[in-house]
């Protein structure tokens, strides 16, 4: 998922003027662009897709250049501390082979984990609107579902069913 959403950022963004790299992305062809890229460091990556997502961003909701310093940073920390919340939910098994007691731990802890992540929105929703117009916070909020979406319909799907029986026959 990470590589489908770093390759939708950096197309995304070769049409945007990166500003502190020294390519003139525009100009480059899909191949030299995949060279510069893959010989960057992941620290250098990371930057660049930070960069492109941000520049993403600011020209859809048309951040004022006055605002965009300001709003970047709430906006990056923001994302933070989303990743962190989700990093404590491991999503990462087979709903299948839990107990009753276990599933419904999982569960509640991924209703716990979800309140947190909408508390957590709902903050910085308060914190973005005192530098935008709540419509472009909306609009932002809205933005980020539609991306989801896209990823969800590009990421190939695990079948569970297939999966339990295999994990039955090797107790």
């Amino acid at each position: 998922m990470k590589k489908i959403l770093f390759t939708l950022f950096m197309i995304y963004g070769f049409g945007l003027n990166a500003q502190q790299t020294d390519y003139d992305w525009k100009k480059m062809d899909p191949k030299q662009r995949k060279e510069v890229i893959n010989n960057l460091s992941p620290t250098e990556r990371k930057k660049l897709l930070t960069q492109f997502r941000n520049n993403m961003v600011m020209e859809n909701l048309d951040i004022d250049p006055s605002d965009k310093e300001e709003f970047t940073d709430v906006y990056n920390e923001y994302l933070e501390s989303q990743k962190e919340i989700k990093s404590q939910f491991n999503s990462n098994f087979n709903p299948e082979t839990l107990s009753d007691e276990e599933a419904k731990a999982k569960l509640q802890q991924s209703f716990e984990v979800g309140q947190r992540l909408l508390d957590n929105r709902k903050k910085y929703a308060d914190k973005m609107q005192q530098i935008i117009p709540c419509q472009k916070v909306l609009k932002l909020f809205q933005s980020e579902g539609m991306m989801r979406d896209k990823m969800n319909e590009r990421k190939p799907r695990e079948n569970v069913n297939s999966i339990a029986p295999r994990q039955r026959q090797n107790p």
